[in-house]
């Protein structure tokens, strides 16, 4: 059986806290409710010994702490992003047949932000976690190893798991789309990158290792903020700034690929004969665009489910069968390219 599959009576409880501290159990809670009703030393050693087991508080009910809570923690960057609601809606189609309730956070893309979240979805003492990030801080990593649940990381499939991974090889991806680009005659191609994750990156990666591999010059435009079909316009004028004879852009999703293809049409730029454009993910509105957008399709949907059914299949005590799970990606090529 895997030793994450049911039981919770892994956690550090307060008592384990104050163990380790010398002090009360009441102590430490008193500490817990406002740190100012001990002293400066005690915070201290009481903080390190919050950290070092990696307590989790319980915010659920005590009958919730000694049973199944029918409840599975799903944590995505976005809820505003398509490629989220997707692979939601996936998870939920296999979840809520089965009797649990989904509670959804969010992170923004802060591993700081992850830990808070993670931490709260485990207060409330889940059954089982989802989660769509393969770095964490030290923190989770601890709250996972002692939270006693199964856990799933999904939309990479590349990154060393916790424990099981369900998602693609974004980098495999990123290059097969570059060299698709590279063989219909593009030479200056220029990624369009947002946001900078790890799934990003990775994309990056591809897209790099493609352009030397034909001997051409890589160019990249970044930032941290979130894509847009604006950002996607703006890095267009951008690039053509920088490199007048761009005649390719790739970019880390649909949205700025979007962005870029109707700056293109703006500016009496003819896509694809003077620019090839292509995007990521496969969004519908790729499929009823003109020209029809050129992107990686990835099966969100499918890993969503998968990773439902993966969960459940462990909450009733099946050992992990596949550590890593690598989904298939299919590129369409589209007429922008």
């Amino acid at each position: 059986m895997d030793i994450r599959s049911g039981m919770k009576n892994k956690r550090p409880t307060l008592q384990d806290v104050a163990d380790l501290v010398g002090v009360t159990k009441m102590t430490v809670s008193r500490y817990l409710r406002n740190p100012d009703q001990v002293s400066p030393p005690l915070q201290i050693k009481i903080a390190e010994a919050l950290e070092d087991l990696g307590y989790i508080p319980n915010r659920a009910p005590d009958i919730l702490s000694k049973s199944k809570s029918h409840a599975i923690g799903v944590l995505v960057p976005s809820l505003t992003n398509q490629v989220f609601a997707e692979v939601i809606r996936g998870i939920e189609s296999i979840l809520e047949p089965a009797g649990y309730q989904t509670m959804l956070a969010h992170y923004g893309y802060s591993k700081e932000a992850e830990e808070a979240r993670i931490a709260a979805l485990l207060s409330y003492n889940v059954d089982g976690l989802i989660i769509s990030e393969s770095y964490h801080t030290e923190r989770v990593r601890k709250m996972l190893s002692v939270a006693g649940i199964p856990v799933i990381e999904i939309m990479d499939s590349i990154s060393p798991p916790i424990e099981q991974a369900i998602g693609i090889d974004n980098q495999a991806a990123a290059y097969a789309m570059t060299e698709c680009m590279i063989q219909k005659g593009h030479q200056k191609i220029v990624y369009f990158a947002a946001r900078m994750d790890q799934r990003t990156l990775q994309r990056i990666r591809g897209y790099k290792a493609a352009i030397h591999d034909s001997g051409l010059q890589e160019m990249c435009l970044s930032t941290d903020s979130a894509s847009s079909f604006t950002l996607g316009e703006q890095f267009m004028k951008e690039a053509l700034a920088k490199q007048p004879d761009t005649d390719g852009i790739f970019c880390t999703n649909d949205d700025l690929a979007i962005g870029a293809l109707y700056a293109c049409q703006k500016a009496g730029i003819n896509v694809p004969k003077d620019i090839g454009i292509a995007g990521f993910h496969g969004h519908n509105i790729a499929r009823v665009m003109v020209p029809l957008l050129a992107t990686v399709i990835t099966p969100r949907e499918e890993m969503g489910r998968l990773a439902a059914e993966h969960l459940l299949s462990r909450l009733q005590g099946n050992p992990v069968t596949q550590r890593i799970i690598n989904l298939p990606f299919q590129i369409e090529m589209g007429e922008s390219i």
